[in-house]
């Protein structure tokens, strides 16, 4: 039954980020342009709203379904990391023309040239794995 909710909020999701034309690789590049404000006011409130809702998770001692206390650990901010991994994503993001977030949604959209994509960022994760230990971080 939780996999049904769970689907059921995917899909949700996935209707909501269609309707706000996050998936449109117009908007994408008109972002990209500094031609608009409509993702950059999407990706602002989803910050603000997951701040909101980290703090308040915080403060009731949210805990998981099997109970266990959520942790937040601080991470140590390296700005090498950070360009590196933001780099790659960047460049991900503009030969797709699509953000990593929405990959099913523009399937479901009926674009299945995007099965390629989340093949690739799976493909792209895995080797991550497999070399991350060898990695500065």
């Amino acid at each position: 039954m939780r996999l049904v909710s769970f689907g059921f909020l995917g899909v949700l999701f996935g209707v909501v980020l269609a309707k706000a034309e996050v998936i449109s690789w117009f908007r994408i590049q008109e972002m990209f342009r500094f031609q608009s404000f409509h993702m950059y006011g999407i990706i602002m409130s989803a910050i603000i709203t997951l701040a909101i809702l980290f703090a308040i998770s915080k403060k009731v001692g949210l805990k998981t379904p099997s109970s266990i206390n959520l942790k937040y650990p601080v991470k140590k901010m390296g700005w090498k990391n950070y360009l590196f991994g933001g780099v790659i994503f960047g460049i991900g993001w503009a030969f797709t023309g699509a953000c990593p977030g929405p990959l099913f949604v523009l399937v479901g959209e009926g674009y299945a040239i995007f099965l390629v994509v989340i093949m690739m960022a799976v493909f792209g994760t895995f080797t991550y794995g497999i070399i991350r230990d060898k990695l500065p971080h």
